[in-house]
């Protein structure tokens, strides 16, 4: 499916990252470093991805995921004049609490991480259930970049071209029965390779669990996620598969996704049953309701520096409001944050 964004969702060019800043790393990296990026490649990103992205690491992907990547529909949605956040900032500042609660964490450990073989459970008020290895899991779907948008809980933000599908489209193959109302998503449990499992931080109780409305998972702008900047994703950004829903905060996107449940009751994901005045349930990015100790009004947009704040105005649901506003209608924001 072919989706393109409303102007009212795109940025306008007061919201442009400054081109000094966005030129600088690129500047800094140098012609000789991109062009090395590029040659260093596979050989199936260079005439696409390694021409779009030449300061992306070579990747790793295993032989029929760097076919499908090679065949993916390319700009499927993008995000209007926006720079694209530099890849190095992109997987080396980011949350992924089984790794580490540092940013810099989840890339120096998450190499531990083993995504070969991997299978994904699809269970509960479906029609087909079953396990799926992930080769299996992916073959219907045709795989689409869009660049979206990406808001953290905690004020901070980048634009990142994923690589991924329509969680609709897996929805419509594995059949919710009529008492399906919500879904349901757990990331892997292994303390062995993921070091932050072993620890008490913030009394998690593991796996993660993240979870949509119905509605919410079946909108075209939610996806799920195998790449990003033209390549498999990488370890940290919750390989090889995460959930992507743009207008929602970052900890919505669940990592390392092993199940996905369709279930008749709301679920109870990790961050609100750790502090459920802190973190709801829906997350949408909301400027006008504050996390109870900062302010949701404004981002930081990475990257930035101390001379270069690069902070802007936070747009209702991350500027998605012309195409998801609906699905709120009649819930009060307030409330239901």
């Amino acid at each position: 499916m072919l989706i393109k964004l409303r102007q009212s969702s795109e940025c306008t060019e007061s919201d442009v990252t400054p081109e000094s800043i966005y030129l600088a790393r690129r500047t800094f990296m140098g012609a000789a470093a991109a062009g090395m990026a590029l040659s260093s490649l596979p050989a199936w990103a260079q005439s696409a991805a390694g021409e779009r992205y030449a300061d992306v690491e070579p990747g790793k992907a295993p032989d029929w995921l760097a076919e499908r990547i090679a065949a993916t529909k390319w700009n499927a949605v993008t995000v209007k004049d926006e720079a694209i956040t530099p890849f190095q900032d992109a997987t080396h500042y980011n949350n992924f609490y089984e790794f580490g609660t540092d940013k810099s964490d989840p890339a120096a450990n998450a190499g531990s991480l083993k995504t070969e073989p991997w299978s994904v459970v699809i269970d509960g008020e479906v029609g087909k259930p079953g396990r799926y290895a992930l080769e299996d899991f992916l073959k219907p779907y045709q795989l689409e970049e869009r660049i979206y948008r990406l808001r953290c809980v905690e004020a901070w933000s980048m634009v990142i071209p994923w690589i991924g599908f329509p969680i609709s489209a897996l929805l419509n193959k594995v059949e919710p029965t009529s008492a399906a109302k919500y879904i349901r998503f757990e990331t892997l449990k292994d303390p062995e390779s993921m070091p932050g499992q072993r620890s008490n931080f913030a009394l998690i109780d593991w796996p993660y669990v993240e979870g949509l409305r119905l509605d919410e998972a079946m909108h075209p702008l939610a996806i799920l996620a195998v790449g990003m900047y033209g390549r498999e994703l990488p370890n940290q950004n919750g390989a090889p598969l995460r959930l992507v829903v743009p207008w929602k905060y970052g900890f919505k996107s669940i990592k390392s996704i092993v199940r996905i449940s369709l279930v008749s009751e709301q679920p109870k994901t990790t961050w609100q049953s750790i502090a459920a005045q802190e973190y709801g349930f829906y997350a949408n990015v909301n400027p006008t309701v504050d996390h109870p100790r900062w302010s949701q009004a404004r981002e930081r947009r990475l990257p930035s520096g101390l001379f270069s704040p690069n902070v802007r105005e936070t747009q209702m649901f991350n500027g998605y409001a012309d195409e998801v506003a609906s699905l709120y209608s009649n819930l009060d924001l307030r409330k239901n944050y």
